[in-house]
């Protein structure tokens, strides 16, 4: 059987479809270029391409401009160009931050979540305050303290290794017994470098070793109860546990000790 011969002019006109449907595709993919390219420049020029918010959680301890300055970001930022790690890296390198969360939103929005050390006492020293964290840092603050601030105040606390036992001291105790301290005074002994005197916000005065302090003073709460509200005085922690009062040091030389311990037994010594 003879094989079937296609003429050239036949052929033509099939060409010349396939030639204008490959030119028009070519077509349509350059003006789809160049209308995304248009798109791009009006983008790039226009403030959408730019950081049009910034928002900051969970900062307690730092201002929301400290945050912002130090994560490098601005106005004039162009939010594509804006790396989350980064970010995060430069945030963990404050000594208040423990922990950075950054999320883009869209259009053009920042958001930068922090995790923060808190802040247990205040550390005072050459006539200004210092915020001591949970971690043993101690930061600047412009802030002046709160007159229902529940964080202790401590004072003559100037090395650094103590400042930072200070802080993992208080970091152990219960709440409520840390925001029962006024003040911690550190008061070093020949017998004792590490020797403190807390004031009490219910009147008491507690002397203390620091290496100790949050073991014993985790027994606070019981050891108050078993003393007279009337009387106020010095609870001795510093070896085994003693009360003495006030009026009984003015009544006497020696004043009258009172032993306490955790089953609300009571043993007096003149």
């Amino acid at each position: 059987m003879a094989s079937k011969v296609v003429s050239i002019e036949d052929r033509i006109p099939k060409l010349k479809e396939h030639r204008k449907k490959k030119a028009n595709r070519r077509l349509a993919i350059i003006l789809l270029l160049f209308f995304l390219l248009i798109i791009s420049l009006i983008y790039f020029q226009s403030p959408l391409s730019k950081v049009g918010k910034i928002v900051i959680t969970g900062n307690q301890v730092l201002m929301e401009e400290q945050v912002i300055h130090s994560s490098g970001i601005t106005n004039n930022t162009v939010i594509f160009n804006i790396h989350k790690d980064a970010i995060k890296e430069k945030l963990l390198t404050l000594p208040e931050v423990s922990d950075v969360e950054v999320k883009l939103t869209f259009p053009n929005h920042v958001q930068i979540h922090l995790k923060e050390y808190k802040p247990i006492a205040y550390l005072f020293d050459d006539n200004k305050f210092s915020l001591l964290l949970e971690n043993g840092k101690v930061v600047a603050t412009n802030r002046t303290i709160p007159s229902n601030q529940i964080n202790p105040i401590l004072k003559n606390f100037k090395d650094k290794d103590l400042i930072e036992l200070a802080a993992k001291q208080l970091s152990k105790l219960p709440g409520d017994v840390k925001h029962a301290i006024s003040e911690i005074i550190y008061s070093p002994k020949k017998t004792d470098q590490y020797s403190i005197v807390a004031f009490m916000n219910d009147g008491f005065e507690v002397h203390a070793t620091l290496r100790t302090f949050a073991e014993k003073m985790q027994y606070y709460p019981s050891l108050v109860k078993q003393i007279d509200p009337d009387k106020k005085g010095i609870i001795d922690l510093e070896v085994g546990l003693f009360f003495k009062s006030y009026q009984s040091s003015i009544e006497t030389n020696d004043g009258e000790e009172v032993e306490i311990n955790e089953e609300g037994n009571e043993e007096s010594e003149n």
